[in-house]
């Protein structure tokens, strides 16, 4: 007799090995083995012929092109966390529900946070640079490649998820004091263990920190959340990170404000218009005024590999008739 089908499953990126592995013994899996990724034709004819979809964060899914999927696709696995390249209210209507991966990138990416809140001030990777570029390094000086502090300095975060706790745990190690800016403020027993203050006026916070950290979700309610208005009430010593989505900062204005002076440096993994990458920000990097990384906060092995586990996990609850656990439901703006 034979058996059930397989759910056709179209993968648009390629996958760790062992995942990709695990949904061709599972699912009639088509995948993506040269890495290269997907044109909007390409996508909207995977969505024609998948049952389910499982994009990351480099394919843009609107309205139209779910509004042109074929009838059998009722599911859009998503690879990673963020949703805000899916129209996920568009999906719900079409009756396609949306999953994606929480829960398994905290700890990687507030390492990235933490590697960036030191790397910035303290110049590291001018100072790496200066000896690979040009190897005509003259020997210690007391005035040369001068950083600032990090013990002591003020750190505020914008969004005390799981993530920005993560970082606040990292920082007060390194003697940082904790600020935060939330929708909700936390539960007193955290705030007692991080000996963290609480803000809810975002724009007081910024203006008296030393260093602020990026770890809210971009929705519509933070789109430019750090627009230019507010990116002005940093101090000129003040250095600013990102790992978050490069949609929640006003690029255009922080470039403005790296190139007058007017803020100390900043730490950048994402990018308003990812993967583009604004030339003038290139060119504030090879001066050594922002450090710029191509979105690896989430970059490790095992993190990637969780990941994939989960996606397969709503993929198969999903197949026989049950809520997936990770099902994402539309922003409120």
């Amino acid at each position: 007799m034979a058996g059930k089908k397989k759910p056709l499953v179209v993968i648009t990126r390629k996958l760790p090995d062992a995942i990709e592995t695990r949904m061709r013994e599972l699912f009639d899996a088509r995948l993506n083995i040269d890495d290269r990724p997907m044109s909007r034709d390409d996508l909207a004819a995977a969505m024609r012929d998948a049952d389910v979809l499982v994009p990351t964060i480099t394919d843009r899914i609107d309205e139209k092109l779910i509004a042109g999927a074929g009838d059998s696709l009722k599911l859009i696995a998503n690879f990673g966390n963020g949703t805000d390249h899916i129209d996920v209210a568009a999906a719900l209507k079409r009756g396609i529900t949306v999953t994606n991966t929480p829960n398994v990138l905290t700890e990687d990416t507030a390492d990235m946070t933490m590697g960036l809140i030191l790397t910035v001030p303290r110049r590291l990777i001018e100072g790496a640079t200066t000896l690979a570029d040009s190897g005509k390094w003259a020997g210690w000086s007391p005035t040369w490649m001068l950083g600032r502090r990090i013990w002591g300095k003020r750190l505020g975060i914008v969004g005390m998820g799981r993530i920005g706790t993560a970082v606040a745990r990292r920082a007060k190690a390194f003697g940082l004091s904790i600020h935060y800016h939330n929708r909700k403020r936390v539960m007193a027993s955290l705030e007692d263990e991080l000996e963290a203050t609480y803000w809810e006026s975002l724009d007081q916070m910024l203006a008296r920190m030393d260093i602020i950290s990026v770890n809210c979700p971009s929705t519509p309610a933070t789109f430019h959340l750090l627009s230019a208005r507010r990116l002005a009430l940093l101090q000129p010593s003040a250095y600013i990170v990102n790992t978050a989505r490069g949609d929640i900062i006003d690029e255009d204005a922080l470039i403005k404000l790296l190139q007058d002076g007017k803020i100390a440096g900043a730490g950048l993994d994402v990018f308003e218009h990812e993967p583009a990458i604004n030339p003038k920000l290139l060119k504030l990097a090879a001066k050594g005024k922002v450090v710029l990384l191509p979105h690896m906060g989430s970059a490790t092995i095992e993190g990637r590999i969780d990941m994939g586990e989960k996606v397969i996990i709503n993929i198969r609850t999903h197949q026989d008739g049950h809520r997936p656990p990770d099902r994402v439901l539309p922003q409120k703006a």
